[in-house]
């Protein structure tokens, strides 16, 4: 499997690539700085940079894209509308590290956690961001996408249990009744997706065991 991670000097990315590794995948890490990642194969540009010539021959590629900021927030629909024009009739699989706020609340699919009255304010702007993104993606017919939504407390430094629930668009609990994940667990999520190809064309949520 040849994978390519961009913006594999993130967090999330550099986890990616790790557990990529592990399984024997070729990956190529790419990144708009030097080189963070455990991959040998690397090479530097800025993701709105990227063309189709670059990604051609991947099976999968995966989008660890984060804005941190109000003035970057509408570049997670403008980076997912550029992978997609990029990719856009090809057979390479486009995953992208998403948001959790979008989930669903109910099974009717018309109240999402964002809406929910303790969903914190300060997390609202990034989370309205990457639910118009998933508005935006879900028009992509001639794309093979999957969007992974992580759990609500989505934890940078949790431990890496290797266990996770894979769950679907509906806002998920484990049986501690906890909405919660490690980045590296997510990453393990992540690369079974893109080993499997179950969910082509969905989002998919994933929460720890």
């Amino acid at each position: 499997m040849k994978i390519a991670v961009v913006c594999a000097n993130g967090r999330v990315g550099k986890l990616v690539v790790k557990e990529a590794l592990a399984k024997g995948f070729d990956v190529t890490a790419v990144a708009r700085s030097d080189n963070k990642t455990e991959a040998k194969k690397f090479f530097k540009k800025d993701l709105f940079e990227l063309t189709k010539e670059d990604l051609k021959d991947f099976d999968a590629v995966v989008d660890a894209f984060g804005a941190w900021s109000e003035e970057t927030y509408p570049q997670y629909t403008t980076s997912i509308q550029h992978f997609c024009d990029i990719l856009s009739g090809s057979d390479t699989r486009l995953l992208i590290v998403g948001g959790a706020g979008s989930l669903y609340l109910d099974k009717t699919h018309t109240k999402q956690l964002i809406d929910a009255p303790d969903f914190p304010d300060a997390y609202k702007p990034m989370a309205s961001a990457m639910a118009k993104a998933l508005v935006e993606l879900r028009k992509r017919d001639d794309v093979k996408w999957t969007f992974i939504s992580p759990a609500a407390d989505f934890q940078a430094e949790g431990e890496r249990t290797g266990k996770y629930i894979l769950a679907g668009e509906e806002f998920t609990l484990n049986s501690k009744k906890e909405s919660i994940i490690s980045y590296a667990d997510y990453a393990i999520a992540m690369i079974d997706e893109i080993e499997k190809g179950n969910h082509i064309k969905q989002r998919i949520s994933v929460v720890r065991e």
